[in-house]
């Protein structure tokens, strides 16, 4: 017999690229799965940068998975969803009309059945929607970290109702480092320290310079297989790691900004990407880096430790860089593109508490915003 449906879920989605496509997959192909659960998640919108597609009823239907295939498809190829007209009964606003479209979706199912907001863009031009959305009592889901990394005053908004937010997948992509500091603060256990590797292609990196690897040779091999950006500066700066970083500090009650992290750069002004193309950064700029990494490396392992690319949060502040650790630490035997968090409180004194696992990957990351909406099926359970 089958499991009556207890929870519907509808979910406008914003940003379409590699997260955001994987994730529509795992809602299409968990279908089995969610509804033993008695749970629908019923996708009533997508948009990109540039529109929006719309289910034509938002409050009884959704986009079909057919069509949500054909759009997986269509994005990966290049095309726009207008693309996608005339295949399902859906309707599309082009900007800046799609953003007020968005708004009367959250306007109208945020005060009937509700509306889960999901951000897997990598833009900072969503934070007014999302802040929108939750004066209209709507739930929000974040891949994307910017929201929470600019103004102070905009992450308390966004976090104001903890109910109604998750952005797990924000840190650490699919790993539980975000539920794992909210269970310990709330507690009443107060968290002294965090240490964590929080970037899976520094992770790679700097283990790999372990083997007597040359970093120009090492960066290159990354990038080949698909761990750096297209300009491996956008990883080597380490701005992604503070963002992250920023978003822990904040849980923990620091009010700071981005520009109280120091943060250290693994390549100098010079040769960043205002003074040098990423063609010449590659070719000619990368080798220059070569023998100060490896006097750094050597040095460390004289003194028995190793180099990892870290955030460290203390009460006194919050730096992200390089830093020497002991081979035998949780840190130091990180291996490949794992993360691994280290998080100290007064029960976890002696013995931190260590998450490790894939921290990186839009099928890992897109997961773990699968798992952070399923995870608000309580606040929908009237609404069937």
């Amino acid at each position: 017999m089958p499991t009556p449906v207890k929870s519907v879920l509808p979910v406008v989605l914003l940003g379409c690229g590699g997260v955001g496509r994987y994730l529509l997959r795992h809602i299409v192909s968990c279908r089995p799965l969610h509804a033993n659960q008695g749970v629908a998640i019923r996708v009533v919108g997508v948009a990109d940068s540039s529109s929006l597609l719309v289910a034509e009823d938002v409050h009884s239907t959704g986009l079909d998975d057919a069509l949500l295939t054909q759009l997986c498809a269509a994005k990966s190829a290049g095309s726009p969803l207008s693309s996608l007209l005339g295949r399902g009964h859906c309707q599309l606003f082009k900007n800046p009309e799609a953003r007020g479209k968005v708004i009367d979706a959250a306007t109208t199912l945020g005060s009937t059945t509700g509306l889960v907001l999901v951000d897997c863009s990598a833009t900072y031009d969503t934070v007014s929607l999302l802040k929108d959305a939750v004066d209209h009592g709507c739930c929000v889901v974040l891949a994307n970290k910017k929201p929470l990394t600019g103004a102070y005053e905009d992450f308390q908004k966004l976090v104001s109702n903890f109910r109604r937010i998750r952005f797990e997948s924000t840190v650490g992509a699919g790993l539980p480092v975000i539920a794992s500091v909210t269970r310990i603060i709330a507690s009443g256990d107060p968290i002294t320290r965090i240490v964590g590797s929080l970037s899976g292609t520094l992770g790679y990196v700097m283990s790999e310079l372990e083997d007597g690897k040359k970093f120009s040779e090492v960066v290159k091999t990354a990038k080949s297989l698909g761990y750096t950006e297209p300009d491996p500066r956008d990883d080597l700066g380490g701005m992604d790691v503070a963002r992250k970083a920023l978003i822990l500090a904040r849980l923990l009650g620091q009010q700071i900004s981005m520009e109280s992290i120091n943060v250290e750069s693994l390549y100098p002004s010079e040769l960043g990407p205002d003074a040098v193309s990423t063609k010449d950064f590659l070719e000619s700029g990368l080798v220059q880096l070569d023998k100060s990494m490896e006097e750094r490396i050597r040095a460390a392992s004289s003194r028995g430790n190793v180099l990892r690319y870290v955030c460290e949060i203390e009460s006194a502040g919050c730096q992200v860089g390089l830093k020497e650790l002991p081979k035998d630490s949780a840190l130091g035997r990180l291996r490949g593109s794992d993360n691994v968090v280290e998080i100290y409180s007064r029960c976890y004194q002696s013995s931190p508490l260590v998450i490790q696992g894939a921290g990186a990957g839009n099928d890992t990351t897109a997961a773990g915003v699968l798992a952070d909406i399923i995870d608000l099926q309580d606040l929908f359970q009237t609404m069937a």
